[in-house]
């Protein structure tokens, strides 16, 4: 705002720093807590666990590399503090460490994110006969741009103003040449005061010509996880209509509302319309206003200590907090607006840009699924007059730029040869796939499964100095943990074991057996994975590369049936993965089928229930209930079991898929046995039988322990094997 406008726009900014202030004000105690929390546990522990396990998601790394992180002492040298080969050293595991305060080293990548984020931004100017004010906007999409509601609050308002990008300096210091679009609100216009912002259209070319396109965009996404409490932000902005002004790392997010972000402001403050970003430059709030520092008498002080009057501009009040709305609370908004026409068309490609895999993006947007870690093609756009996608081009292509440390005889990761009576193979398989292991389906530069595979080997380097099991640190857990259950009444033994079990289920992680299971929990004594129903050993190694092999080969099939299918529906696109998941199965047995849970969260990825399994094995006992074969020794049978219409019985692992089990009906009463084909009330005689035959050991104890620290939950059956004989588990069928 500037002098000249002292009217509806300051009133608009006012009522915004009013509420903002309340809202500060009623949060004191919360955020005290979110401080002492992050001086005394660090950033891990400030925010909410669900929070903060969608942000080490997002950041492509886990909680059990995040923990190794924090047992290490801190080093004066810069760079990793991890004892690791250099060559594990992955941009991955020096982001987590710079998350986690651990090193204040940043890639030099982040410098070219910012310049480029920064294109997108630009100086709203608003003229009217006798007034004018200014304010900060942001490319959300092709056509699109973003603002305060304070800052275009109407059409008319909009139709009066322009947007400037260039408005800065250039690298001798000299100011760049403003290039000045026309707002169109015309064709959209969706504003919202509580919320305050403003969405626009933007003309396609500028006066002088230029295409709008030329300034990317910053896609908006709805994914939770782009910043958590103890975060610093970064801020691109035009202070008072001034150049462009970057606040760089010099915000702290203190607070997270419903609605809105709270960041602190002891040096680098907001400017009205700004985009807010993490370090990775996603948007994650709009700047909208915050809370002032104020006289007795309630008035607003500037930053000289003197009376702040609107007529001072908003850069130069003295605040104590920055406010921003949370980018997820207004794409929910904007979904709520009734739109048709070109107003309608407009609205999806805006959602088409936030599903992009980059944080800022030149070119047209991708629109992905929600299953499938990898990009689909990158050259399908939205036309602004609402017709639906299409290919621009004749072929797409793939960047394959693999660079894996980890050595390996190829020979080693093809399957043996076997003859038809031998059963299978007990190898982990690299599927059949004409391209490059990974890279394909690369994003930045670096495939999905090229990062997976250097989390798991970073991961299992670290957790190489780890003793296997702690005995007596392991028992002071378990009974803390069972600290007011007890036996006595079978029904509610099995109620406060399932209560207990959820509650402390606090970080679920997807399901990617190479990043936690191969590299730690599911080791045996001899450091080495044993097929849970063969014993087949494997060294971690070969089935952390397998499978990164797998996932390889599964994004480039994915991205050539986008490819040849022109129109893919929900259903074909479901059909398609559960076909490439089928065809291409990991090493890893879910001793609860999949199919049983319909593949859901945080089921798939409940690490208690899976064990590592030669796909082979995998493969042959399919989503078959267990069964007791009378004469199981006496016959002659596959190498991984037994298997008859709807039955099987495993040569191995009978104890530890018994518990696993039983844990799962505990955890998730009424999930399975609603279908013929799953595991009925009939089973549970066998699993109780299994587990007492069978008793958990050291290689049971140390996977509990593991479990527990990684997602929060232990498994009461190996941890109290006295009472599978004393809950009413029948109670857990539906």
């Amino acid at each position: 705002m500037t002098v000249e406008q002292l009217s509806q726009v300051d009133a608009g900014f006012l009522e915004q720093v009013e509420d903002a202030s309340r809202r500060y004000a009623t949060r004191t105690a919360e955020r005290d807590g979110h401080m002492e929390a992050l001086e005394q546990h660090g950033i891990l522990y400030a925010d909410t666990q669900e929070r903060v396990n969608s942000r080490l998601n997002r950041l492509g790394v886990d909680w059990a590399l995040a923990t190794a992180i924090e047992r290490t002492p801190e080093t004066a040298t810069p760079g990793t503090s991890l004892d690791l080969d250099r060559e594990l050293v992955s941009t991955d595991l020096l982001m987590l460490e710079r998350f986690m305060g651990r090193n204040d080293l940043i890639g030099i990548d982040y410098l070219e994110g910012g310049f480029l984020a920064a294109r997108s931004v630009g100086r709203i100017t608003v003229r009217s006969p006798g007034s004018s004010h200014h304010g900060t906007g942001f490319l959300v999409s092709p056509a699109l741009l973003m603002t305060n509601n304070h800052v275009l609050g109407s059409v008319e308002e909009a139709a009066a103003g322009v947007v400037e990008f260039n408005f800065q300096a250039g690298l001798g210091g000299q100011p760049l040449l403003p290039i000045v679009f026309q707002l169109d609100p015309q064709n959209f216009f969706v504003t919202h005061r509580h919320l305050d912002f403003t969405v626009v259209a933007v003309s396609e070319r500028s006066r002088d010509g230029q295409p709008l396109a030329s300034f990317g965009r910053l896609p908006l996404k709805e994914a939770q996880g782009k910043a958590v409490i103890g975060e610093l932000v970064n801020i691109i902005q035009h202070p008072n209509g001034e150049p462009k002004q970057l606040a760089l790392r010099d915000n702290q997010i203190v607070d997270v509302l419903d609605d809105f972000v709270h960041y602190s402001a002891d040096t680098a403050r907001g400017s009205s319309g700004a985009p807010v970003f993490n370090d990775q430059w996603e948007v994650v709030a709009l700047h909208h206003a915050g809370a002032p520092r104020k006289d007795r008498d309630g008035n607003v002080l500037a930053v000289d200590g003197t009376r702040w009057h609107p007529s001072m501009g908003e850069h130069r009040v003295d605040w104590k907090a920055n406010e921003g709305v949370r980018v997820s609370r207004i794409l929910g908004m904007i979904q709520q607006f009734p739109l048709s026409g070109v107003a309608a068309a407009l609205r999806a490609e805006l959602f088409a840009a936030g599903s992009s895999l980059h944080p800022v993006e030149a070119s047209p947007p991708t629109v992905l699924t929600d299953r499938m870690d990898g990009a689909a093609p990158q050259n399908m756009t939205m036309a602004r007059n609402g017709e639906q996608p299409a290919t621009t081009g004749a072929a797409v292509r793939w960047s394959v730029p693999l660079h894996i440390s980890v050595s390996l005889d190829a020979d080693a990761l093809q399957p043996r040869a076997e003859s038809p009576a031998a059963g299978p193979a007990h190898r982990a398989t690299t599927p059949s796939y004409g391209r490059s292991l990974a890279g394909i389906g690369s994003i930045d530069g670096q495939s999905p499964a090229e990062r997976d595979l250097a989390a798991a080997m970073v991961n299992l380097a670290a957790f190489r100095a780890r003793p296997y099991y702690d005995e007596a640190a392991d028992l002071t857990a378990r009974d803390a943990y069972y600290a007011g259950i007890h036996a006595g009444n079978p029904a509610g033994l099995r109620l406060a074991l399932t209560q207990r079990l959820e509650s402390t289920h606090e970080r679920r992680p997807a399901y990617k057996p190479m990043r936690l299971l191969y590299p730690w929990v599911d080791l045996h004594p001899d450091e080495k994975l044993h097929g849970i129903y063969s014993d087949e050993g494997f060294t971690p190694q070969e089935l952390i590369a397998a499978d990164a092999a797998v996932e390889a080969a599964r994004i480039g099939r994915w991205q050539e049936f986008l490819l040849h299918e022109s129109a893919t529906g929900r259903e074909a696109i479901e059909a398609e993965l559960d076909l490439l998941e089928a065809s291409l199965p990991f090493n890893c047995e879910h001793v609860v089928p999949q199919s049983w849970f319909a593949k859901k969260e945080p089921m798939r990825g409940d690490l208690h229930h899976l064990f590592a399994c030669e796909s082979t094995c995998n493969s042959f006992r399919g989503n078959i209930p267990y069964f007791d074969f009378p004469d199981f020794d006496e016959t002659v049978r596959h190498a991984c079991g037994r298997r008859e219409p709807a039955k099987f019985e495993p040569s191995e692992g009978k104890g530890p898929v018994a518990r696993a089990t039983l844990y799962f009906l505990l955890r998730y009463p009424g999930v399975i046995g609603d279908e013929a084909r799953e595991l009925q009330r009939g089973g549970l005689e066998l699993l109780l039988n299994w587990h007492r035959d069978h008793p958990a050991g050291i290689y049971e104890q140390h996977r509990n322990a593991a479990i527990a620290e990684m997602q929060g939950n232990r498994n009461p059956l190996i941890d109290h094997p006295e009472w599978a004989e004393q809950i009413d588990f029948a109670g857990a069928w539906p």
